[in-house]
């Protein structure tokens, strides 16, 4: 593997260097998947969003000691607007662009000590099984907002504030596909040191965040029909009361959603067709 390119900050010879900045896009890369490069690539376009910030942080702090920024009518509200569109849109991109390049903060005593396998394992496990569920339950959330945002038009608290403030709501929530499509290819690498990563093994191994995906697609799906056949007017929350989202029950005194268990049954439905349809002499070969 080439090494790393980095550059060194302070001193050197025989004192060594005090500092090595290692760019973390580069680490790994020839290890890296199209899915990964593709973050990588879009998370390098939204860093140029950091130096803007600086710039208008700066510009409205050389304004305000200069009185150009005040109450009233003539203050410059959208500055401050602007540098939380700036800092928000550069953070959601860079978690995307951490889990690929495995650039977050990792407080972690024993991971290091741990075989390279053990640690893959790891990985997979606190990526498919704990992250990507989470992201997706966020998207699922932050999606409400959005489409509420939208119609209202909802725009900044002052007057002279950015009034477009459904598009930042709208990109968080789009940012959070963002999100689930870099945990999802650094999750696919990650498996793919451990076995060959057929997709019956991607998506049995992502079991929990496979289901809640297809119990999204499953709800809004149902519920999208639910409005198309219900009477004009009826609104969402009308059209989530039909049969179709009530709960059935389970022994032991137990109930479960209609669309959890069509959910389960379809993950599942899912995960054996791909069984079947493997490329049987790639799994022959087993684990690269």
């Amino acid at each position: 593997m080439s090494q790393t390119p980095q550059e060194t900050v302070g001193g050197s010879g025989l004192d060594g260097p005090i500092v090595a900045i290692t760019d973390p896009g580069e680490i790994g890369r020839a290890e890296h998947n199209r899915g990964d490069r593709f973050v990588v690539a879009v998370s390098n376009l939204f860093a140029w969003l950091f130096p803007i910030l600086m710039l208008v942080i700066v510009a409205q702090v050389f304004l305000r000691n200069f009185g150009r920024i005040g109450i009233g009518p003539g203050n410059q509200a959208w500055m401050d607007d602007l540098q939380w569109w700036l800092y928000g849109a550069a953070v959601l991109v860079g978690v995307a662009y951490a889990v690929t390049t495995n650039s977050h903060v990792r407080v972690d005593i024993f991971y290091d000590h741990f075989p390279k396998r053990k640690q893959r394992r790891i990985d997979v496990f606190g990526l498919a099984w704990l992250f990507l569920p989470f992201i997706i339950l966020c998207w699922d959330v932050t999606l409400g907002y959005a489409v509420q945002s939208i119609g209202a038009r909802e725009g900044s608290s002052s007057p002279n504030g950015l009034h477009a403030l459904y598009v930042l709501k709208t990109f968080v929530n789009v940012a959070f596909l963002f999100i689930a499509v870099a945990t999802w290819f650094a999750y696919v690498r990650m498996l793919a040191k451990l076995v060959r990563p057929l997709w019956w093994r991607k998506l049995l191994y992502a079991f929990p965040a496979v289901a809640f995906a297809v119990n999204l697609a499953v709800y809004y799906i149902g519920l999208g029909l639910a409005l198309l056949l219900s009477e004009p007017g009826t609104d969402a929350r009308q059209a989530s009361r039909t049969w179709f989202f009530d709960s059935l029950e389970l022994p032991l005194n137990q109930e479960m959603k209609i669309t959890v268990l069509v959910a389960l049954v379809l993950t599942v439905i899912l995960i054996a067709a791909a069984y079947v349809l493997r490329d049987r002499s790639a799994d022959d070969r087993g684990a690269p």
